[in-house]
């Protein structure tokens, strides 16, 4: 059995925005959820996967 992941928010996140995603290092990479449902889906990506989408939402595309 795996451990839960510490699932963590954007510190840009308040209780004023409704569109909030959490995410949680996994040993394979980084796991996303909707945190208005915790027990929904959960997608998981490679770290690389991860930093990129990082890299372009920060530049903008």
């Amino acid at each position: 059995m795996q451990p839960c992941p510490a699932w963590r928010k954007s510190s840009r996140s308040n209780s004023d925005h409704a569109e909030c995603v959490e995410v949680a290092g996994i040993h394979h990479g980084v796991a996303v959820r909707d945190s208005k449902e915790p027990d929904g889906p959960v997608i998981c990506v490679d770290r690389r996967a991860w930093r990129s989408l990082v890299d372009a939402l920060r530049d903008g595309r």
